[in-house]
């Protein structure tokens, strides 16, 4: 596989609870990283477990307490593992593995398919046609190949990005990168509530108001996320349940209206976009901000660990390696259909529509939602509340209706994924020792209450503007998650014989960079957009902060990918401290301690 060498490569050590080990610094190193390990050299017998301890200085996050070992475990989503069959039939590739393998993929995948992302498609559709397919597929392969970095570092660490960061980072840039994750889950956690009350408000005929809806979901959501006690395969399959749910909704839609085929090719295979103007370009950019999620990256990391590997095993890690990734590109693939199929859908129906067209439709139907669409000749703007209301009055109340299921699907499914996210973010860049529900309480809490005050003081009709600030929030957030997956899967003394190589170090690279300027650009219009001085003093004093954090975390990346000449040594610089390089690179090629 790319990256990783010919030789037999070295599988990252362990201790004896699965956490991997890190070479060991003199005890005089210090770093920007973090402070360096306590000697770890000696071994279990002659040592108490308490002695372990992370880079952090505390006890590592996946070792219980003393006395603790009747009680709940600290795992979320872990309780148990799924293990690995061997199958000495197939020595290339064995479909029973693919099916042990086969589940985190697909729980990734609903980040794809949240309602944020039915909204960028239906709009992308209503706005340029299927001229923008294409950029669907590219946003698709780029979000792939980063959930490949993601997925690896858990596979090979056995600590997914967060725990990674809290072991590696200072505590002022944790702290900091903590918060601007947590900003992002709460983000997507708002449109991914407001998708199911909406949902919810359709199915009902606006009987259950916004915030009724949001309430339903939050209780709903508690009850789902106590499946897995019941098993993990269980709980993976309520989920494959539901992405069949909106496979089989947003397909009725799409053969219901018949898109034309050699359009929808064309628009796929062809990069073009000829006629396209801000509007449309605005739109290609959505498309990217809202395929690629950055809480996405904690959470794929996190769901890699629940298949039993051993990590001290280079062919087993090879090959979770491996089927993880072809898993992903399954889950990727279905995901990537089923917002073809929305993108069709609205291109085939309402592209080229203005109000006053909708309006006559709706009148001529007798459907109560005539009076969201004023009888001019505007261009049709629409949302995922007047998506099902226009599907409704062009083919009828069946549509109508299927689509709020889809919505329901989707927004419920990735509201119990975001959570998971929060969990997963929360207890590794802080260390939490909680019991389960008291940690799924406060995630939740903190990404619901902010949505109940909208669902509260929003009319339904009207969140189009509050969808546009989340995605620029989200898309804020962005570099906090790709900058340090990048970095760490680049370091030898973290990854071993499986760290990126150059191809990956400069295509992620790229491909990083691409995605952060893509999103930035979205930021810049919309901040230019608001026409207030005052908002453009805020914006510009806020991206001096934001942009200077980013540097400094790029600047620990391009160490990271080779560029030691930027490494400081012990001598003042730029005032980020006396030795700013990374812990491990002061370690790269020396032998690890393995604890047995």
């Amino acid at each position: 596989m790319a990256g990783e060498q010919s030789t037999e490569p070295r599988a990252a050590p362990e201790m004896a609870n699965g956490a991997p080990l890190e070479p060991l610094p003199g005890p005089e190193q210090r770093s920007a990283m973090g402070p360096p390990y306590s000697d770890l050299r000696e071994s279990d017998e002659d040592r108490p477990a308490e002695a372990v301890g992370s880079v952090s200085g505390s006890r590592n996050a996946l070792q219980p307490l003393p006395g603790e070992d009747d009680e709940e475990p600290f795992t979320t989503y872990f309780d148990s593992k799924i293990p690995i069959p061997d199958d000495e039939t197939h020595s290339c590739f064995s479909f029973r593995k693919l099916w042990a393998f086969t589940g985190p993929g697909f729980l990734m995948s609903i980040a794809y398919l949240d309602p944020g992302n039915i909204e960028s498609d239906l709009q992308s559709g209503a706005v340029a046609g299927f001229k923008l397919l294409w950029v669907l597929l590219l946003a698709t392969v780029i979000g792939l190949l980063l959930q490949r970095l993601a997925a690896r570092l858990g596979v090979v660490t056995g600590l997914h990005l967060a725990e990674v960061c809290h072991r590696q980072y200072r505590t002022v840039p944790r702290i900091i990168l903590w918060l601007m994750v947590e900003l992002a889950i709460i983000g997507s956690d708002m449109q991914e509530v407001i998708g199911s009350a909406i949902a919810i408000n359709l199915l009902s005929v606006g009987k259950i108001p916004l915030w009724g809806g949001v309430l339903i979901t939050i209780a709903d959501t508690f009850v789902f996320l106590f499946l897995d006690k019941y098993g993990l395969r269980k709980l993976e399959a309520f989920f494959g349940f539901l992405i069949t749910i909106m496979a089989l909704t947003f397909g009725y839609e799409y053969v219901t209206v018949r898109p034309d085929q050699k359009q929808l090719l064309r628009g796929l295979f062809v990069p073009e976009c000829r006629g396209c103007g801000t509007p449309q370009l605005e739109q290609a950019v959505g498309i990217v901000g809202a395929v690629i999620m950055p809480h996405n990256m904690y959470l794929h990391s996190a769901l890699v660990k629940s298949r039993q590997v051993n990590r001290s095993n280079p062919r087993e890690v090879r090959d979770a390696n491996k089927y993880f990734f072809a898993e992903s590109c399954i889950a990727l693939f279905v995901s990537f259909i089923i917002n073809v199929f929305v993108v069709s859908v609205f291109a085939e129906a309402f592209y080229g529509k203005t109000n006053a067209d909708v309006h006559e439709v709706c009148a001529n139907a007798s459907s109560a939602h005539a009076a969201l669409f004023p009888s001019d000749n505007a261009t049709l703007e629409v949302d995922i509340y007047k998506g099902g209301a226009v599907l409704g009055c062009y083919f009828g109340p069946a549509a109508l209706y299927i689509w709020a299921i889809g919505i329901l699907a989707a927004g419920q499914s990735s509201t119990m994924t975001g959570t998971y996210s929060g969990q997963f973010v929360m207890e590794g860049f802080l260390n939490l020792r909680w019991s389960r529900f008291a940690r799924v309480l406060l995630t939740r809490s903190i990404a619901i209450t902010p949505t109940l005050f909208v669902a509260i003081f929003q009319d339904v009709e009207h969140l189009t503007g509050m969808n546009d600030f989340l995605n620029v929030l989200m898309s804020l957030q962005l570099p906090f998650a790709l900058i340090p997956v990048l970095t760490f899967t680049s370091l030898p003394s973290v990854m071993n014989d499986f760290a990126n190589g150059l191809f990956w170090k400069i295509g992620g690279g790229a491909v990083i960079l691409l995605v952060c300027s893509i999103n930035m650009y979205f930021v810049v219009a919309y901040v230019m957009a608001l026409n207030h001085v005052g908002l453009y003093v805020g914006a510009a004093i806020l991206s001096v902060i934001y942009l200077a954090f980013v540097a400094y975390l790029t600047w620990l990346c391009l160490i990271a990918l080779g560029a030691s000449a930027l490494s400081c040594g012990t001598t003042h610089c730029w005032a980020f401290g006396a030795r700013p390089e990374l812990f491990l690179l002061n370690n790269v090629g020396a032998d690890a301690a393995v604890m047995r």
